[in-house]
């Protein structure tokens, strides 16, 4: 048998935004054939939105949105001049996310490019004027030029992936350069931004992989230039929740390793792949939009809640192949993967995560007190025939004056976190005994009388 105990006597900090994403809701602001999940969205407590790929999606602008390019599409002219810049379409796009209640964190830069020939992923011509364009970009949404807005977004981040592709690549998908040119590209811009707004945070520059020698080159140009980012933005797409775990340690550990002991640690791409070709990459996508893919992101949760990152970022709520909150085509449709994010957030609302031990490897657990006392559970394993288990979920230390009520909420195969049992307690220590088949989640509520 399975064993989780919390302690609610023993505090672990704050509850971390483990449930942030990329991107925000679905909605058009002129009214034709208008649908929206905003509602949906804001209730799940999203903290975080990034910016990355929304020029994909037509609905939040396609490309007249968000990237540097679509934004200032004429390099010949003068980037202090308002005139020189199209906000439109990315002014709705960011308010939106204000009112699907999470906050912006802005990708600089241009969405990934698969296809043959490439735009906006070519090193700048001139890597001066295109940071003084991102910091009138900056100074639009935080200070209100050029008719603009004072949006409270704390973080900036410079690119996307330059670590990709190999500077030998003919397919660079993200940055068309060199790494050399990359780390010279990334130090004139983060300079000129940081010293244009000290009090943001700019970072970056969402590395897509685990390679010391690309990241040794990185972090030394960075010392080299006195430079110390706000945030190092990473990302990994794994089948097992110890791929994950490992990679957080992995990256914390370089960072530490290069000096960088107060540079947050940001894993802001991150879902269920088992392989990127062929039929490996036909079950990612079907594992992504079912249960399963659901026990993966809310174990993963879980999991990093008690490991030294500082934000994680889920890919994608966008509309596409991989949003595994909504319904690609019916977007005010919640799919299994969008509770594990509403439930996280019955954590994150507390005042404080509490110790969790797991005698278990597959079974992962956070927990949280406050004005209640909950608890987040999910049984995931990449083995599709594991069998079914029985849990026992030990309470320790449980605030209990006159009383508490446990109450049970799964999400499974058939009930989409559906109260499905209530038990009622007069101790301070106590236990359930949980049957949990593969890939079910809970979340456990001990409330007040």
């Amino acid at each position: 048998m399975d064993r989780i105990i919390v302690d609610f006597a023993k505090e672990c900090g704050a509850v971390k935004p483990m449930h942030s994403v990329n991107n925000g809701p679905v909605y058009k602001f002129a009214a034709d054939q208008r649908i929206t999940n905003v509602h949906h969205y804001k209730a799940a407590g999203i903290p975080f939105a990034r910016t990355h790929d929304a020029s994909f999606h037509s609905t939040f602008g396609g490309e007249h949105t968000v990237d540097v390019n679509n934004i200032f599409t004429d390099w010949s002219a003068d980037p202090t001049d308002p005139s020189s810049y199209d906000f439109v379409l990315t002014d709705e796009y960011l308010r939106m996310i204000e009112a699907g209640g999470a906050k912006v964190y802005y990708r600089l830069g241009s969405k990934i490019e698969h296809w043959s020939k490439k735009y906006n992923t070519l090193p700048p011509a001139d890597f001066q004027k295109w940071a003084v364009v991102c910091e009138h970009i900056i100074r639009h949404y935080t200070e209100g030029w050029a008719d603009g807005f004072n949006m409270d977004i704390e973080y900036w981040e410079i690119w996307n992936e330059p670590d990709l592709d190999p500077d030998d690549s003919t397919h660079k998908r993200c940055w068309g350069g060199t790494a050399k040119q990359f780390y010279e590209f990334f130090c004139v811009a983060y300079k000129h931004l940081k010293a244009c707004f000290p009090h943001l945070k700019i970072g970056g520059p969402a590395c897509a992989r685990m390679y010391k020698d690309w990241l040794g080159g990185f972090f030394t140009s960075l010392k080299e230039n006195g430079i110390v980012p706000d945030f190092f933005s990473w990302h990994i797409y794994a089948a097992t929740i110890e791929e994950n775990r490992d990679a957080i340690r992995f990256m914390r550990g370089i960072l530490d390793e290069y000096g960088f002991y107060e540079t947050e640690s940001i894993l802001n791409e991150w879902n269920y792949a088992k392989g990127w070709v062929g039929d490996e990459w036909i079950y990612t996508l079907k594992t992504e939009k079912g249960l399963k893919g659901s026990s993966f992101i809310a174990a993963t949760m879980c999991m990093a809640q008690y490991e030294n990152v500082d934000n994680l970022m889920f890919y994608d709520a966008r509309p596409c192949a991989m949003n595994s909150l909504f319904n690609t085509d019916f977007v005010f449709e919640r799919l299994k993967g969008y509770y594990p994010f509403y439930m996280f957030n019955m954590l994150y609302m507390q005042d404080a995560a509490v110790s969790v031990e797991r005698e278990s490897t597959d079974v992962w657990a956070a927990a949280a007190k406050g004005s209640e006392q909950n608890v987040m559970l999910s049984y995931y394993n990449d083995d599709d025939t594991a069998p079914e288990k029985t849990v026992k979920v030990e309470f320790k230390n449980v605030e209990n004056e006159n009383g508490v009520r446990l109450e049970y909420y799964v999400l499974d195969a058939e009930r989409d976190l559906e109260l499905v049992r209530e038990e009622v307690f007069t101790a301070t220590d106590f236990a359930a005994y949980i049957k949990m088949p593969l890939f079910t989640s809970y979340l456990l509520k001990i409330v007040a009388i």
